[in-house]
């Protein structure tokens, strides 16, 4: 590799363990599939850092966006590819996460990620992610593959002009990022794979950070996420690990590049729709039904609930919901204030493009084709 940074992947054949599968029954919300296929060949630590930091930039896009006046569910697929440390009979491919809204453990798998060696195969990984991850079939489903790295597109066994045609045949658009500068894309087959694919072509600048700027608004953001942590109860098998895997990505973003931001992003996201916990914590489970209270034994509910009637656990959690719910709009108001506050801040400086200013610029443009309409900037 002769380019620094790049991010992790997905794979393809075996689903990673701690990990649910993607729509419940019975949710009526639009639906988005990302699949991120990050280069983690010697060279990709910029953009792995990048992944880290500008998940939940991602994530927020859409946020603010609608489908039919509702708001979308996001899931995210995470592969790695170009790492020596992998099989060479599965083209050093690793499917990472699978289609999941478990964002917290795709942060945790982003931070677990190494670089190492490599032999890039573009073809190989997106055919992988085409065949392997759980589509969605409906045609009003935004469902787009992002490859990022900085070796030939034409690398390894698997033609990726087939792979590319595949996943349009499916309705999935690929979109391709090449870490360098951009006439070596286009000489090395970046260009082409995204024309094949309905899809964009980027460069980017793996070397490019998020901007420390310091707000007013930092440190008031920074409680009011703490208090929300407390409103979360762990319950279940899947508790105590869901409730260690938030507080670790809070302290994640919080020692990142421009911690600020990256924990502003962060808590934008747990402010939102897009942050469901209901595997381990007790009210998203209750919200989405995969918890009756009624019904629960005693054995998985936490001490909180333990200790109530049985006929007051119903009310302790509406009282708690209530409280999440305020913090939440709180957190909405501040995060949107010192967004504004920043971007007139970043308008003295550079234009060098970032992963995250990639990404969200590609999913507007072509999200709003399976007309979801965004909030404008």
């Amino acid at each position: 590799m002769k380019t620094k940074h790049l991010i992790p992947l997905l794979t393809s054949f075996l689903a990673a363990p701690g990990f649910t599968n993607p729509v419940p029954p019975g949710d009526e919300r639009p639906l988005v599939q990302l699949a991120i296929l990050l280069d983690t060949s010697n060279s990709m630590d910029g953009l792995i850092a990048q992944a880290k930091t500008q998940l939940w930039q991602i994530v927020n896009e859409f946020i603010a966006a609608k489908q039919d006046g509702k708001t979308p569910r996001v899931q995210v697929a995470l592969y790695e590819y170009g790492n020596d440390g992998l099989s060479a009979e599965k083209g050093f491919v690793r499917q990472v996460a699978p289609l999941t809204d478990d964002l917290d453990k795709i942060s945790e798998s982003l931070f677990a990620l190494k670089t190492n060696g490599g032999n890039e195969y573009c073809g190989w990984v997106i055919r992988d992610a085409v065949r392997d991850l759980t589509w969605d079939a409906s045609s009003k489903v935004y469902k787009a593959v992002f490859v990022a790295g900085n070796e030939p597109f034409t690398q390894g066994g698997v033609p990726y002009a087939e792979s590319c045609k595949a996943a349009i045949g499916r309705g999935i658009i690929v979109n391709t990022i090449h870490c360098g500068d951009q006439q070596t894309g286009v000489s090395s087959g970046w260009l082409d794979g995204a024309k094949l694919a309905d899809g964009k072509f980027m460069s980017i600048d793996t070397n490019a950070q998020i901007a420390h700027i310091d707000a007013p608004q930092d440190k008031t953001i920074a409680e009011l996420n703490a208090k929300l942590n407390k409103t979360y109860i762990a319950y279940g098998a899947k508790g105590v690990a869901g409730k260690t895997r938030q507080e670790a990505q809070d302290l994640n973003a919080a020692s990142a590049p421009a911690p600020s931001s990256v924990t502003a992003a962060r808590a934008k996201t747990k402010a939102s729709a897009n942050y469901s916990n209901s595997t381990w914590d007790v009210l998203d489970a209750v919200k989405e039904k995969k918890l009756d209270l009624a019904k629960a034994k005693d054995a998985e509910l936490p001490e909180e609930l333990r200790k109530l009637a049985p006929g007051q656990r119903a009310d302790f959690v509406v009282e708690k919901q209530k409280e999440r719910d305020e913090l939440q709009g709180q957190l909405r108001k501040l995060t949107g204030e010192r967004e504004r506050f920043v971007a007139a801040k970043q308008k003295e400086q550079g234009k060098d493009q970032r992963l995250d200013q990639a990404v969200t610029g590609a999913v507007r443009e072509q999200a709003a084709k399976k007309a979801f309409v965004f909030e404008k900037k």
